[in-house]
């Protein structure tokens, strides 16, 4: 007898995605195989962080390790409260990066490149954020469809905003985001100068780059990218890359004061 299936809510695009068990069965795609190699890569590795991959069914879903836990976002940002639970997610990035560094992808890797990175030297998330950490017995970064070749800084960039958080809304920040900006970079491991500087501006580059990839999308009528638009979340990524943008100098003091 086959287990029932459960849909698992709360994502914008990943329609299809249902528990079976203690597993999460999701609709594949071209870059399956290179993710579930990459996956298995950082099980064999030690990484837990992540979830393991276990194939596709006889639906052709992929297959994945079920990670029972709460997501922060939106109405559980409390999970990352006191600030050293926020650094906890700064150390678990670094853990990625560190990690995926040892990968050699299959030559024939096929990777969902969305949005161009500033750099390639690894293979990146690139949705690091509080949609996508299920905060349980293990603290886990689900939903790897995305990833792709990019960069430590450009991965750090897009979960600062979302971590932190550094946003426009003075409703979703938390108290001292200089202090807490500063403390998510202290715990990552960024310890050069010059990386920190680098990194300051590519916070609203980071941010604009989802604006201007939601705007081309919505343009071309692609789907669900098209439905995000509509709903604002374009507006959204702009005043982040804007607020962002105009406290350059006060990012960079909490940096390197």
């Amino acid at each position: 007898m086959h287990a029932p299936e459960g849909p698992l809510t709360g994502g914008n695009v990943s329609a299809g995605v249902v528990r079976v068990g203690d597993t999460v069965r999701r609709p594949a795609g071209p870059w399956t195989p290179a993710v579930h190699a990459l996956l298995t890569h950082l099980h064999e590795v030690g990484f837990t962080g992540a979830p393991r991959p276990l194939g596709l069914d006889e639906r052709g879903r992929e297959v994945l390790t079920y990670a029972p836990g709460d997501v922060p976002w939106p109405h559980r940002f409390d999970l990352l409260d006191p600030v050293d639970r926020l650094t906890r997610v700064a150390r678990l990035i670094r853990d990625f990066h560190d990690a995926v560094t040892g990968f050699t992808p299959p030559p024939d890797a096929r990777w969902q490149v969305l949005i161009p990175s500033e750099g390639t030297e690894l293979i990146a998330h690139h949705d690091l954020a509080p949609w996508n950490l299920v905060v349980g017995e293990r603290w886990v970064f689900i939903d790897w469809d995305g990833a792709a070749p990019g960069s430590r800084l450009w991965d750090l960039a897009y979960a600062i905003h979302g971590f932190v958080p550094l946003v426009a809304d003075p409703a979703l920040r938390r108290p001292d985001p200089p202090g807490r900006l500063r403390a998510f970079v202290d715990a990552y491991g960024l310890d050069d100068e010059r990386e920190r500087r680098r990194l300051v501006p590519m916070l609203a580059r980071r941010a604009r780059s989802m604006h201007d990839f939601l705007a081309e999308q919505a343009a071309r009528g692609v789907r669900p990218w098209e439905t995000l638009w509509r709903t604002g979340h374009g507006d959204v990524w702009r005043a982040d890359a804007e607020y962002l943008a105009r406290r350059e100098a006060r990012w960079e003091r909490a940096l390197l004061d």
